[in-house]
């Protein structure tokens, strides 16, 4: 049995290699071409006898083949014969069978009887079971078809059952006019569905092909679509349904290559397996067409191929463009396997003719692959494009490519760069150039400004004498001019501005109006409080009803108004000279007001912008120039003053800005002044306490020591440099460590350690001085005018009282009686002088230090500090001379009240001079309780008149109140009148206790300053007793 068939394969391989030397014989037969004798041999001859000789051939190997491997005629096992009730049917290859169907839609179309013998032609080649099916078959197609019941009796002996592998791709739905499927239809049972399985299934023998139909009407269509009838299922629950479809091999042929078989066998792990081995129903999708592309090229002679394109000839133009790009794509990325399904690819031919772009995409050529899901993994591999055709030379583009492109785009990125930077400094150098314009433009205005100020003041100072004794108006803007950084820590700036609003009382000269410039809105009840303060009864409140929302209260010879930045800039901490210079509309109600009269500015803390109101206005300032009191107001400056005005000064040294200097500088001045026992440091910039601390010399350890060497030296020795050249070294030595242990600053408020004062200090600059060294030290406030016509007034002089800092005054007592008047008057008219000389005009504040020698037991007076500005004792001394129509007597320094006569007098008699009175106040004007806000103004008032709290007119004593807001209403201002002074300062500690009862309950105490002041003036009270006593006890020794 071996034998024959090993005969049996030889003869077909004889026959096989007959045919493959015909088919080359035929292909080298083509190419040749001679002349003999001038005419050209006819080679159609030769060639048509040699492919009819290979026809027969063909026909004749393949029937033996068919013999031989018995692989088309595969029966059923004999177990499916007695469950299926229905018999197989053969399954012809119909692969060889061309296609007869038109093409193109624009071919003439077959005469009606050439349909009706083509339609009743395959509806007889559909039918396996007609008579004339065999015939027909054989007849148009060459094709010999078995007896089924001969076959069926050695079907036990040759039986072989192909299976494929199932191959999982997704369903490709037609598109377009002209699409092709491959559909089965069994007839009886289901058969849509295989069983994924290793059990093969018995082929069907009797295929029935639907798709050629003869109903009327499908000419309209190029190519009769194939249904397949499928139900799709769901591998498991809850999942989405992935459909799978089997491969059938092509009609098996000689001419099947060995790569092909091996790439077929390839596909094996594609195969969905289950643990449990249980069968998977999946999609049945047979393509008719298959054929495979090895390494990018298609075997032209391979059966799969051959059928192929036998069976699309008609069609074949369209087919190849898109044939042709899949090969190309095939060996641009070194695919090496490629299953093609025909029926796909003709498909998207029809569809790349119609609709697509001359290149096709490369998902839509993939999408014709079964095995696309590997193709497209191995497409979209890195670098997988320079493996295949044309590789070196694509890397080399893209390298090449990618280098250009970096250095596109790194010059691109520098020029932007440039360019940016040629923008940049285009737009510095623009506004550079607009910024040196704006800042020549307002030094240029400035200087005009500054040059227009000082034809005004030279005019007021030689009109000055006729200007007092005329009628006159004194724009009061009560301008706290401190830098931005002060004023940025400066709370309640707007209330710290308005404190002096007794100004107001300058109104007392009968030639005199005002126009008091508020920085706050005040409300009616503070105007009329004032209003009868003045005992102007003929006041009349007058609403400013302009667009500016400047409030204004207008009485005959006083108003007052608000600036409309007010509102503007509510935050900004702006002093009152620059919000008045942003508000055009009070500006203007200000020049209609001083139309025509005489008058003048009287400022507070100089500022820049004093200037430019000024000029808006065309009225002179009664100050100095911005300049000239910023160099002065400094506490270096007020030393430099005092030292020209020849007048006693504390130990000090000023002008230091480094810390090196600041130890030398101490050192050298407690070793000078070794009966000195507290050293003070303050800032020149800074005012009142805010910029002072203090250190006392008894915690230096070598104190000690260098008080001894100068009691054994004595006084008058200690003066000279080589002895206290011993004690220096060592207060060098200590003094580092002693201002950094022991040092603290007089507010904390401001500069919480001495590390953050001495920052600013060194920063800023300042001066070092003694504290004055005595027990008993008393601090007075006097007031200077300086007359442009140079003459110096004395308008007010009080003896301070301090609250929780000694070096803070909050309040004062009118008159002093600390200093006699002489001494005062002689200081300060000496330190007027030398303001003079340094063309400082207007008013100015000395702060004096008086002290009795421990030594000597002589009463020394020391000026301390120097003020270029309208102090707020002052202000408060207006008023008090307002209320009780007094004079201060600084020959005296007495105030001197005028008493209303009681007695009425005769016509005839001549009416005497009203009797004069002296009368002591205590004047307080920075209060401070953050209950008072709790009470409005005028219960306020009212609860004060039913204690008694008050100001009799009619003996010139009593209680007089300054308001200043009415919003916040936490701060005031007070003055107590009384016959003495151990009387006003009763009445003053009186009226805060009361207070202070009144508004604060016993859980709610409030912040406030009433019980420092209160125990001040105790202390002040107790001093005055013992000084009365001292008195009496002089007297009878005398």
């Amino acid at each position: 049995m071996s034998d024959t068939l090993n005969g049996e394969d030889k003869l077909g391989a004889v026959l096989f290699q007959v045919q493959e030397d015909l088919r080359k014989l035929k292909c080298s037969l083509e190419n040749i071409t001679t002349n003999e004798r001038g005419n050209t041999l006819d080679i159609q001859a030769l060639d048509d006898a040699i492919g009819k000789t290979e026809s027969i051939i063909r026909k004749h190997a393949e029937d033996h083949l068919k013999a031989v491997t018995k692989q088309v005629l595969v029966l059923p096992r004999i177990e499916d014969f007695e469950k299926n009730k229905q018999i197989p049917k053969w399954k012809p290859a119909l692969d060889s069978v061309p296609d007869v169907r038109p093409q193109r839609e624009d071919l003439p179309g077959p005469s009606p009887g050439e349909k009706h013998k083509s339609a009743l032609t395959m509806r007889l080649l559909c039918n396996p079971t007609h008579p004339n099916n065999r015939a027909i078959l054989h007849q148009k197609f060459g094709i010999s078809l078995p007896d089924v019941n001969k076959r069926s009796i050695n079907a036990g002996k040759h039986q072989r059952i192909t299976t494929r592998p199932v191959v999982s791709l997704p369903a490709i739905e037609p598109k377009g006019r002209n699409s092709l499927a491959t559909p089965e239809e069994d007839m009886g049972t289901d058969t849509s569905f295989l069983h994924a399985s290793i059990q093969p299934k018995a082929a069907s023998l009797h295929p029935r092909d639907d798709s050629y139909s003869s109903k009327k009407g499908s000419r309209s269509r190029g190519h009769k679509q194939l249904k397949l009838e499928t139900e799709p299922r769901s591998t498991c629950k809850g999942s989405e349904y992935t459909p799978f479809c089997t491969k059938t091999p092509p009609p098996s042929t000689a001419s099947t290559s060995v790569d092909h078989k091996g790439m077929m066998q390839g596909t094996n792990n594609l195969i969905p397996k289950s643990p449990q081995n249980s069968p998977v129903d999946v999609l049945v999708n047979i393509s008719k067409y298959p054929f495979t592309i090895i390494n990018g090229q298609i075997n032209p002679m391979a059966a799969d191929f051959c059928h192929f394109k036998q069976s699309f000839s008609l069609c074949w133009s369209s087919v190849i463009d898109a044939l042709e790009a899949l090969t190309k794509l095939l060996r641009d990325f070194a695919v090496p396997l490629a299953k093609v399904s025909g029926e796909c690819l003709l498909e998207f031919s029809h569809s790349l003719d119609t609709g697509w772009k001359k290149t096709p995409p490369v998902i839509g050529l993939l999408t014709v692959l079964e095995n696309w899901e590997e193709v497209s993994d191995l497409v979209l591999r890195p670098g997988q494009r320079y493996k295949g055709e044309g590789g070196m030379e694509a890397a080399a583009i893209h390298i090449q490519s990618c280098w250009r492109r970096y250095l596109a785009r790194t010059a691109y990125l520098s020029h932007c760069r440039s360019k940016w930077a040629a923008g940049i400094i285009a737009v510095s150098w623009l506004l550079h150039s607009q910024r040196i314009h704006v800042r020549e433009a307002l030094q240029a205005r400035r200087f005009r400004q500054l040059e227009n100020q000082r034809s005004r003041a030279q005019h007021l100072a030689a009109n000055w004498k006729h200007i007092q004794s005329s009628k006159r108006t004194i724009i009061h803007i009560p301008s706290l001019g401190y830098s931005q950084r002060q004023r940025r820590h400066l709370r309640k700036i707007d209330i710290l501005q308005n404190v002096q609003t007794g100004r107001l009382c300058d109104v007392r000269d009968e030639n005199v109006e005002v126009i008091y410039v508020c920085p706050r809105h005040l409300g009616d009840d503070i105007l009329h409080y004032y209003a009868s303060l003045l005992k102007l009864d003929e006041a009349t409140v007058e609403e400013d009803t302009g667009t500016a929302q400047a409030s204004s209260f207008s009485i005959s010879r006083f108003i007052i108004l608000t600036p409309e930045a007010v509102d503007y800039f509510p935050t900004h901490n702006m002093c009152l000279s620059t919000l008045l210079k942003y508000s055009p509309r009070t500006l203007k109600r200000i020049r209609n007001l001083i139309q025509g009269k005489q008058a003048y500015i009287v400022g507070g803390v100089a500022h820049v912008d004093d200037l430019a109101v000024a000029d808006e206005l065309g009225v002179p300032i009664l100050a100095p120039e911005p300049a000239i009191s910023q160099l002065y107001s400094t506490k270096s400056g007020g030393k430099t003053i005092f030292t020209v005005a020849e007048v006693d000064v504390p130990p000090g040294q000023g002008d230091i800005y480094s810390l090196n200097q600041l130890h030398e500088t101490l050192a050298r001045l407690m070793t000078q002044n070794i009966d000195v026992q507290r050293w003070l440091f303050k800032m020149d910039s800074e005012h009142g306490s805010r910029g002072t601390a203090s250190c006392d010399v008894c915690h230096l350890s070598c104190y000690k020591g260098a008080l001894q060497e100068s009691h054994r030296y004595g006084p008058e020795l200690w003066r000279t440099e080589r002895i206290q050249e011993s004690v220096l070294p060592r207060y060098l030595d200590e003094i580092p460590e002693w201002l950094a242990r022991y040092a603290q600053p007089a507010k904390t408020s401001r500069y919480s350690t001495w590390a953050c004062f001495l920052e600013t200090f060194l920063r800023q600059g300042g001066v070092v001085e003694a504290y004055p060294p005595s027990d008993s030290v008393t601090c007075l406030t006097v007031d200077l005018l300086l007359e442009p016509s140079g003459e110096v007034t004395m308008l007010s002089c009080g003896d301070q009282l301090h609250g929780s800092c000694q070096l803070e005054a909050i309040g004062s007592t009118v008159p002093q009686t600390s200093v006699q008047p002489e001494t005062l008057q002689s200081i300060c008219m000496r330190v007027g002088q030398a303001c003079l000389q340094r063309l400082i005009v207007g008013y100015v504040s000395v702060d004096l230090a008086t002290f009795l020698n421990c030594n000597t037991m002589e009463q020394k007076v020391w000026a301390i500090d120097l003020d270029l500005t309208y102090s707020d004792q002052l202000a408060m001394t207006q008023m008090l001379l307002m209320v009780t129509g007094g004079t201060l007597n600084f020959r005296t320094g007495c105030l001197e009240v005028p008493m209303p006569n009681r007695e009425k007098c005769c016509e005839l008699q001549t009416a005497a001079k009203p009797p004069v009175v002296h009368r002591y106040a205590v004047i307080g004007s920075h209060l401070f309780h953050s209950n008072l806000s709790m009470l409005y103004h005028n219960v306020f008032l009212m609860v004060c008149k039913a204690h008694g709290i008050g100001f009799n007119t009619k003996r010139k004593q009593g209680t007089i109140f300054a308001v200043y807001d009415g919003s916040e209403r936490c701060r005031m201002g007070m003055i107590a009148v009384s016959e003495d002074l151990q009387g006003a300062l009763v009445t003053f500690a009186r009226n805060l206790s009361v207070i202070h009862q009144e508004i604060s309950p016993s859980k709610m105490q409030g912040e406030t300053n009433f019980k420092d002041l209160i125990k001040e003036i105790q202390d002040v009270l107790q001093m005055t007793v013992q000084n009365k006593m001292r008195a009496v006890d002089d007297k009878p020794a005398s």
